[in-house]
């Protein structure tokens, strides 16, 4: 349809003049681009002295007046969008739109086509899809998203004029810009200011949480030397390559089954997560030359999921870890090849058990189906395909499960004769080795697509037929878009535009210099892409929730984590983190998802809702209460205490948060501070209003009160539950 209106516009000139003049003269003097956060955001146009959007329906030309949109007959809708600057190729898939009726019910529009005026090149002409079923439910709010950024809302008609639906509050006439809107700099420079919104969102995104010293590092230096240094190889004090900052535990492999006597202590820390947990958390709270590589690994371990429910022993779990650490920045076939021989997936998925005689398909399905191309084929933007009864075309059958079944079998533990094996012990240590007996060695089918070998004959090796089954796999199509867009989705936003999702998929493909699943680039992709970057978020349907390691370890770096008073000197004045009893009680208990499916789905869909939020998958009415019962314990009780199992135990040094209390008796500079670096600057108004009239209730004779008050309002706030 826009190439038409494209001819029909350029033909109309006079008439498009006639309506610019009109907007130009009509709208108030004051700029539309004078905010220097709405020059981030789209901004749609509407007709002079309204707020109904300026369209084109039906012959395709602007329409001289506000039309009412009949959905049973008008497919399609055009409106016009300005305070638009696009990548090289970005277009419709970049943009969502959605239609609010009175009843608050929101509708999506599916944007089609995104193509800037012939004779105003920074106005672009939107045409988005209308269905019959909105029917007849007179004005409703029109908004359009373009990199997590709303534009206002306009009023659209559907089936008649008016109704009760009300305007945004500050809704004004949009004017039809007469020139290209200017840039006042104002975003370039912001990098320079403290605690700007960009470095403060980065630092949710990237590591366990924003810390005081992390964002006077990244101002200085800025993010991608940041990513740089953090993706730099880290050696320990012998020279050796190290993936962690604080050691790994050094636990020795057990019997599989606990001794007679291994009660107590013996039983906690041979036999459950309990050191992994407290060494996870203190690398989160405190191990900044790995914060990122720690976050990414913990992303991978969502996915790649092995649980200590099934392996038990926590000196069976450090290899997997260490698979997963070493591999974050590495590559993605790498990361496949190890984790596919790892003996704690090997354990968990039955591989190690599976022979020609006894095949096992667990972790022939779910390498498939959850670790690397999903169970429909995708498009290099993550949309599903679909075949021409609309339906998803299936990325595997049974046939290709029963394939790789075959591939995997003899695997199992080097319990003898490799440099871990000890009698009477499993070897969870080396890679699992083959059993030339207990592979089959006949035909094999696999995937099909261009450029595969979809079958193995049979009477290779089964070294031979390992290797190619993993190629088969890394270089389906759908790697890419299926690996790039669960990370998106773990480290940035539930619900990435297609266009996001395509641009890390492209990378992952090929990271300008030909090598494919690149993970360095990945992720750097990920962090740096400008639906990622920018100082605020106005999106409705941006972000995340927190899930609850997330949420503990940001509330904890942000507002400074340490031992308890009268810690011993060996705990360095810094937590021993003992924390996992916090997030278990949010139904998060580290390193023991409750299945291969991880803590949550990662395809779970809000009720009620077409968005993605696994997170909200153990989002409850019970956890709901939990999370502030949490609050509540660091700030008014005192955090965690010392007794035999927390030797150094974990408090909130609420000091710093005092003093702004005592030396500003408005509670404005408390309030402000908390603003900007626990929600980075994304307060609304009435929220800060409500903030600060509770702070003010407290008596200003007990500063430390009011530091409480104010931080537990701000840290339950939802602003604060969901990573934005």
């Amino acid at each position: 349809m826009v190439p038409e209106l494209r001819k029909k516009l350029r033909k109309s000139k006079n008439h498009l003049r006639f309506v610019l003049a009109c907007a130009l003269l009509l709208v108030p003097a004051v700029s539309l681009f004078a905010q220097s956060d709405i020059g981030r955001a789209p901004v749609l146009i509407s007709f002079p002295k309204s707020t109904y959007a300026l369209t084109a329906t039906g012959s395709g030309r602007i329409d001289p007046e506000p039309q009412i949109v009949n959905p049973g007959r008008n497919s399609t809708i055009t409106f016009f969008v300005t305070n638009l600057e696009l990548l090289d190729g970005e277009g419709a898939n970049a943009f969502r739109a959605d239609l609010e009726t009175a009843g608050r019910v929101r509708y999506r529009l599916p944007v089609v086509i995104v193509e800037p005026l012939s004779e105003t090149p920074w106005v672009f002409a939107v045409t988005a899809r209308i269905s019959g079923r909105f029917g007849s439910a007179g004005d409703a709010l029109l908004r359009l998203t373009w990199r997590g950024m709303s534009s206002n809302r306009v009023r659209l008609s559907l089936g008649f004029k008016g109704g009760k639906i009300e305007d945004d509050p500050g809704a004004a006439p949009t004017e039809f810009p007469g020139k290209a809107p200017e840039r006042d700099g104002v975003e370039n420079n912001v990098s320079q200011l403290r605690w700007n919104g960009n470095i403060a969102r980065f630092m949710e995104q990237a590591t366990f949480g924003p810390n005081a010293a992390l964002e006077l590092r990244l101002r200085r230096i800025g993010i991608p030397t940041w990513i740089a240094e953090q993706m730099e190889t880290k050696f320990d004090s012998n020279g050796a390559v190290r993936h962690s900052s604080i050691p790994y535990p050094n636990l020795p492999l057990q019997a599989t089954f606990p001794p007679t006597g291994c009660t107590g202590n013996c039983l906690r820390d041979n036999y459950t997560m309990y050191p992994l947990q407290n060494w996870f958390f203190r690398e989160a709270l405190n191990g900044e030359d790995q914060q990122l590589r720690r976050r990414v690994s913990w992303a991978l371990s969502q996915i790649w999921v092995v649980s200590g429910r099934e392996t038990v022993q926590p000196s069976r779990m450090i290899p997997y870890l260490r698979t997963l650490d070493r591999n974050a920045f590495g590559n993605y076939r790498d990361l496949m090849h190890e984790m596919t021989l790892n003996p704690a997936m090997g354990n968990y998925l039955d591989m190690a058990i599976s022979t020609s005689q006894s095949p096992n398909e667990n972790y022939a399905r779910e390498i498939l189906q959850l670790f690397s191309i999903g169970v429909y084929m995708l498009n290099q933007d993550g949309t599903v395909q679909t075949d021409g009864q609309g339906q998803p075309i299936p990325t595997y059958s049974q046939s290709e499960v029963n394939g790789f079944t075959k591939v995997f079998t003899g695997w199992t533990f080097c319990d003898v004769g490799c440099a871990n094996s000890q009698p009477g012990i499993k070897n969870f240590i080396d890679p699992l080795v083959l059993v030339p007996a207990n592979h089959d060695t006949g035909q094999k089918q696999l995937l099909s697509y261009p450029g595969s070998v979809p079958v193995i004959p049979a009477g290779l090796t089964p070294q031979e037929d390992f290797e190619l089954a993993i190629d088969n796999i890394f270089y389906h199509p759908n790697v890419g878009p299926f690996v790039g867009g669960l990370l998106i989705r773990q480290l940035v936003t539930s619900n990435p535009t297609p266009a996001y999702v395509g641009r890390v998929a492209a990378v992952f493909n090929n990271n300008g210099s030909g090598v494919r699943g690149d993970m360095a680039a990945v992720v750097r992709a990920i962090l740096t892409d400008p639906e990622a970057r920018g100082n605020l978020k106005t999106d409705p349907d941006y972000g995340h929730l927190r899930e609850p390691v997330l949420f503990v370890t940001n509330l904890l770096r942000n507002l400074g984590s340490a031992a308890q008073i009268g810690a011993p000197v060996n705990c360095g004045g810094k937590t021993d983190g003992v924390l996992n009893s916090a997030t278990q009680k949010l139904d998060q208990d580290v390193f023991n998802p409750p299945s291969v499916f991880n803590y949550y789905q990662m395809d779970y869909v809000l009720q009620n809702t077409d968005l993605s939020a696994p997170e909200f998958g153990i989002f409850s009415t019970g956890t709901a209460l939990k999370r502030p019962n949490f609050v509540n314990t660091m700030i008014f009780g005192n955090g965690i205490p010392r007794d035999p199992s927390t030797p150094c135990g974990t408090r909130i040094d609420l000091a710093r948060w005092q003093s702004l209390a005592e030396s500003d008796p408005t509670g404005a500079l408390l309030v402000d501070t908390l603003n900007l670096e626990l929600l980075h600057g994304s307060m609304t108004p009435a929220v800060r209003s409500l903030v600060l009239d509770a702070v003010l209730a407290v008596d200003q004779s007990n500063p430390l009160k009011r530091a409480r008050t104010a931080i537990y309002l701000v840290s339950t706030a939802p602003q604060f539950q969901v990573q934005r």
